[in-house]
């Protein structure tokens, strides 16, 4: 048996994974050509690398398909309800920064913070007779920071890509969205509400609640718990 390591298959994340990892003595690293999601680690023994996108890793991680994991904290904190249940943080690795946010636009003079959000979704409903759209793929995340705030009278579409154009597009008047720079949405004549996001995220490894060791792998766990500095 060995200890199953989901890491991101391409991208930044995986070579800041890969680089993070490797400063620790465990060397990890593709097998074969750039389209196999094939890898191997060295340095420790026991690990085997699996390569999957880091939106399926928090599942995988909750199911306990794989031991240990690496993906951003928003996908851990959306995708799986009651997720510190199922999953447990390691640590975070200091890479992979961003931050989900609300953003309205530019032109709103009168909005900078949720507070002004919900005095304008209510006037918006009772001018247009449906609710301010807000546009998202994080409905679990955005639903819980609004409830908080005493936001009520607002929906949420669904976005999986291009969030930012949604507004432009007229499918949505508000959007929330994960970002590092603000780049795109300043381009898209957006502007962040004020006060804290709704989530600040990086790159962490989780470790699954669900997975079942044996003996020999729990003391593989152990030995690279110590090779990372982790115990």
């Amino acid at each position: 048996m060995s200890l199953k390591l989901g890491v991101p298959s391409k991208g930044r994340l995986m070579e800041d994974t890969f680089a993070w990892f490797g400063a620790r003595g465990v060397t990890l690293e593709r097998t074969g050509s750039d389209r196999e999601y094939a890898g191997a680690v060295s340095g420790v023994e026991g690990v085997e690398l699996i390569l999957m996108s880091a939106g399926e890793i928090p599942r995988e991680l909750a199911a306990g398909r794989i031991d240990l994991g690496v993906t951003g904290t928003d996908l851990v904190r959306e995708k799986i309800p009651l997720w510190s249940e199922q999953i447990e943080t390691l640590v975070e690795l200091g890479f992979g920064f961003a931050d989900l946010i609300i953003a309205v636009p530019r032109f709103w003079a009168d909005v900078s913070t949720l507070d002004d959000l919900d005095a304008v979704a209510a006037s918006f409903r009772a001018k247009h007779g449906f609710r301010l759209r807000i546009a998202t793929k994080y409905h679990r995340l955005v639903r819980e920071h609004l409830k908080e705030a005493g936001v009520a009278d607002y929906q949420l579409v669904d976005s999986q890509g291009a969030t930012e154009g949604t507004i432009k597009n007229g499918t949505a008047e508000a959007v929330a969205d994960i970002t590092s720079t603000g780049a795109t949405l300043e381009a898209n004549h957006l502007k962040i509400l004020t006060g804290d996001p709704v989530l600040k995220s990086q790159a962490t490894l989780f470790a699954s609640k669900t997975s079942e060791l044996n003996a020999e792998d729990a003391g593989f766990l152990a030995a690279l718990k110590a090779k990372l500095a982790l115990n």
